[in-house]
Order: structure tokens, then sequence, then C-alpha cells
């Protein structure tokens, strides 16, 4: 659908209201905002970008039988919808694989190459990349999302190095030096041009901005800490005046965008690599989050390292391993951007001989995460290769357990190598993680728990080790019964809000290795007929229907599923999903 344009950025150049003479000290401070403050103004609704139905729809499968096809079964019913705001976005918009929403790049020199000057038609370049001007790229119809690649010297406006007495550090891995993001002169020039831009021009209303990487620093304008770090070791940077700058940046930035604030989107991650203590940096992502922002990771490919221990997002390590999703914050009510990148699987230096499981992995961890957009790239992201699990991730982003077609957890137990080592809050203590670095499981509304009689042991049939890179260390595909020790089924726990949603019939889907045991799903009403795997060294993915009333937590532990071992080998699965029939209920 072509989405009317707004008539933004009508003419060439506008002088924005003078800051004054800036040096090394603070600036004056900016005029008053003309939007009123991010606390005031109630967010404005996007309208979504995507509103087709699954690619892929599942089979009927009748009660008292079963259904098996080989790997993974990512199948959905008709009726699932993408979630309002949520999608895919990339460089490039392709419709064929439902990438949507293009990028509108600028260097924050084009934009503003004369002191506190705005125009449109120049072009510039960033990151090795050529930007066509701003004017040429906006004719273009349809949703776009935006960088401003403003901190590299040769990316920021000549006039600012010099205005504000500042140089360059670094250089990056690419070779660039960045200005000083943090220094007052730099960020109120930088400020007044996000004002001219999206509240002068007004493109922050523009309905066809889904949202905007901030603040436009560092490599790649993402808020990695290689730059504060160079600056630190110069000895022209302590904690005390970075603090001073972080603590009001963000908030900065949510009151200027005002009711389009849930349209930018902080880059930094948590526990940077920076140069500061742990109890001085480790929360500061989620610092941006709390002032209004929405929040992006770029490394979700190595889906195993650094990002179970997340507060931004609200993804914690429980002491038994398991990850839980605090659902609860502000972040992941439908209106902020929850963004991941997922397209560096035969790019950015890296390489796997399974870029399929690779791909799964990564997208499942983002979906762990709650994200709702995410960026991928048809070819580096295997998008047609795997066309089916990329159909059921467009159907899965952004949804809630109320809205969901499906809960699913991926058993498994993986290395989280950075944790290996660290002794960092929360996990200064044993007890806090007994099993570190290892997680168990990629959870969404449907948990595995440990029950007697139901006690899972690692799978060892498909183990991969350093996939992507070294420090993704290694992951066990697949829990087990441990029939030698009476344990003799796995059981699940559906989150009470799918459980209360969920009405009808429900297909039960399970992964399970070919050459493992026999099995049978039950219920507090139902149980299956006896699924036979095929006795192959592969995975197998079997459905069956069960009623939904059946999930009355009536099970050993509560529990509300449980895979039950029937015959005399022992069961191993990799991934459960449980898949509404019908829509869910208000």
């Amino acid at each position: 659908m072509r989405l009317p344009r707004l008539g933004l950025l009508a003419g060439a150049t506008i002088t924005v209201l003078a800051l004054g003479a800036c040096s090394g000290a603070p600036a004056a401070p900016l005029a008053t905002s003309t939007v009123a403050p991010a606390s005031s103004a109630a967010p404005v609704p996007l309208p979504a970008v995507d509103d087709s139905p699954p690619e892929h729809v599942l089979a009927a499968v009748a009660e008292g039988t079963s259904r098996t096809v080989v790997g993974l079964d990512w199948t959905e019913p008709a009726w699932v919808r993408p979630a309002s705001n949520s999608g895919f976005f990339s460089e490039d918009a392709d419709a064929d694989t439902h990438v949507l929403v293009r990028s509108v790049d600028q260097s924050w020199r084009q934009l503003s190459p004369g002191v506190d000057t705005l125009t449109t038609t120049e072009t510039g370049s960033a990151q090795g990349m050529s930007f066509d001007s701003l004017d040429q790229q906006l004719a273009s119809p349809g949703p776009f999302w935006m960088r401003i690649f403003a901190s590299g010297e040769d990316w920021a406006p000549e006039w600012v190095a010099s205005t504000c007495h500042v140089h360059g550090y670094g250089p990056d891995d690419d070779g660039e030096k960045h200005l000083p993001i943090w220094n007052e002169c730099v960020w109120s020039h930088l400020l007044a041009t996000y004002r001219a831009l999206f509240v002068g021009r007004g493109l922050a209303a523009d309905p066809r901005l889904r949202f905007v990487y901030v603040p436009g620093a560092f490599t790649w304008a993402e808020f990695d800490y290689e730059t504060v770090t160079s600056a630190v070791d110069a000895g022209e940077l302590d904690f005390a005046a970075y603090r001073k700058w972080y603590a009001h940046a963000w908030t900065d930035l949510a009151t200027l965008f005002g009711p389009y604030r849930t349209k930018l989107v902080f880059t930094g991650e948590d526990y940077p690599f920076g140069p500061f203590t742990h109890e001085q940096q480790d929360l500061l992502a989620r610092q941006a989050t709390a002032a209004g922002l929405g929040i992006r990771n770029g490394i979700t490919e190595e889906s195993n390292f650094h990002l179970s221990e997340a507060p931004a997002y609200g993804s914690h390590v429980q002491p038994d391993g398991h990850l839980t999703l605090d659902e609860s914050l502000p972040i992941h009510d439908g209106r902020f951007v929850v963004g991941a990148e997922n397209e560096c699987f035969t790019d950015c230096g890296v390489t796997t001989d399974d870029v399929p499981y690779a791909v799964v992995q990564s997208n499942l961890k983002a979906l762990q995460l709650g994200v709702n957009w995410l960026y991928a790239v048809p070819a580096q992201s295997d998008m047609r290769g795997e066309p089916e699990h990329w159909d059921w991730v467009r159907l899965s982003l952004g949804q809630t357990a109320r809205t969901s077609a499906d809960a699913w957890a991926d058993l498994r137990d993986a290395e989280d190598t950075y944790w290996r080592d660290e002794t960092a809050p929360p996990f200064t203590t044993a007890a806090a993680w007994p099993t570190r670095p290892w997680v168990r499981n990629l959870e969404h509304w449907l948990v595995q728990r440990d029950v007697p009689g139901g006690t899972a042991r690692r799978a060892t049939v498909d183990v991969r080790r350093q996939v992507l890179a070294v420090e993704n260390g290694t992951a066990y595909e697949g829990l087990s019964t441990d029939l030698a020790h009476h344990q003799s089924a796995l059981y699940f726990d559906l989150d009470d809000r799918f459980v209360a949603t969920t009405r009808g019939q429900v297909q039960v889907k399970v992964t399970a290795w070919g050459a493992s045991g026999g099995f049978r799903v039950r219920t507090g009403s139902s149980l299956s007929a006896l699924v036979r795997p095929s006795g192959r060294p592969r995975w197998e993915t079997t459905t069956v229907t069960l009623d939904a009333s059946g999930f009355d937590a009536s099970l050993t532990g509560r529990t509300d599923l449980a895979l039950e071992a029937a015959t005399s080998r022992d069961v191993v699965v990799r991934l459960v999903r449980v898949v509404r029939l019908a829509p869910p209920t208000p």
C-alpha cells in the first residue's frame, strides 16, 4: 500500500536556531523544544506494514492419529497475521521475502554542511557507502527506517571539530576516527540537527518512518565502546564526565520526539565491552530504555553468547539456568521497537558449514528476547533457502502470550562463554547460577520443568561447537529422558495467559531424534497414540492433535504437558510447539 507523502522537506536549506559559540566546555542550553515533554505526550500508534496470511499452512491431523515430517516443522494456522508493530527491515526492500522496510541513510555532514544549517539536497557518504540526497530517498514510496551517521571524522560536518575544539579518537576496525559525541558542544549541535529535521520538518510524524537508530555513533552507527575506551586510554575522559552526559542524552532525544519517541532505537548493548567497572557500565543500556527509547542488538547471530542476561530487554538467567523475559516492562507493550539483526551468516567475516542451523538458533534467540523488528538480508540471511522458517518468524515477531499462534520450547544446553569467567553482578555467588555458564533452553511461553520422574538430561546426538565464532561456545541440542535413573518423561508448563486465551483443539509438534525411543503426548485429560520414530539418526517432527481443555496444571509438578517414554529407549527431543488451531479468545 502506498502511503501518502506529507509534503516534507520542501526546500533546500533552512537555518535552525543558533546555539551560540561552543567550545570544549558545555555549550549554552538548547532552546525549549517545540515538542511536549515525553512524559506528557501519548505515543502515536503506527499502521501495520504487513497483514498477509501465512504462506506455509499446517496440515490437518485428526485426533488419535499423528503426522511425521523430516526436520523441523514451522507451519502455522491460516488465521494468524503479523503483529501490528513488527516486521523485517533491511537496506533495501524485498517484497518476495516480506522485507518491506528499507533504509534511509544520511551523514550528518551532508545534512548540515554549514554551522547549524539543514539541507536535504546534498549527497553524502559514510561507512564506505554513498547516500543520495534526503529528498531523493524520501521520494520513493513505502515505509523506511533511518540512520544518521554522525560521529565519524568523515561523517560529521567539518565545522563541528573546530567549533567545539575536539578531535577524533580511534581508529576503529574500519580505520575511522570518531568525534566525542559525549562532548556537550558536539551533542548540542547534533540535537539541533535532529530538531530541525524531525521536528521542524515534521519527519518524526511521517507514518512511513518506522524508527531511527540513535545516537548515530560509532562504527556502523552502533553505540559500542571502542571509541570511549580510546578516549579513556588517552587520559581525556573519565566515568564522571561520561556519566554526566549519558544521564541526559536519552531524555534529550525522547523529549525532542515527544509522542513519536517510540520511534527512537538505542543501538547500545547490555554489559558493554567498555573501559569502566562493571558497577558503572553494566546497566547503562537499561537506562536508555528507561528513558523511553527502544533497543536493538546487532549480534544475535552468535545466539549463545553475551545475550542471556540482557536487562534492557528484560531477559534474565534464573538459578536453574532457564531464561525468563519480563514482559511487564514498557518496552514490551507493543509501541516500542525491540530489535535485532540476523544477517551475518556468510558475511561480516564469519561463516559456518550449516547456515540453516545458525539461522534457526539466531532467530529463536531473537524471539526469546521479545524482538518485534528484525534486520535481515534475503541472501545473507538464507531467507529463500528456509522460507517456511522465515515465514514463521515473520508471524511470530511482536506477538504476546495472548496473541501468538504458538508457544514453544527449544530444548538444549548451551554455553554462554561471556559468563564463563565473569563474576559480575548479578552472578557474584555460585548460588545465583550453579550451572554457570550453561543455559537451559530457549523458551517462549512453554517452559520445560525438572520435576520428580521428569528430570531431563543433556542429549549428545547433536553437538555444535563454536558456530560462527569461537566465543559462541558449545551447544548440546536436545534434552533426553533418563530411564536408567527412573526419569521417564519431559514435563512442560504453558503460560497461563496462553492457556486462558486458547479454546478448542491444538496441535502439539514434537521434534525428536529419529533414532531415539517412542513416546506419547499427555495432558490433564488426553493421551496421544504411540509415536514411533523412524529409527534413523535425524530430527523428525511429529504432530498430534489434542483438546486445549487438558492444559489444567494437573500433571506432576502442576505442569500442563508431558512427553512420556513409551518404549525401552530414552526419548530425545529438540523442539516442542503448541499451536492453537482457532484464533485466541479476547
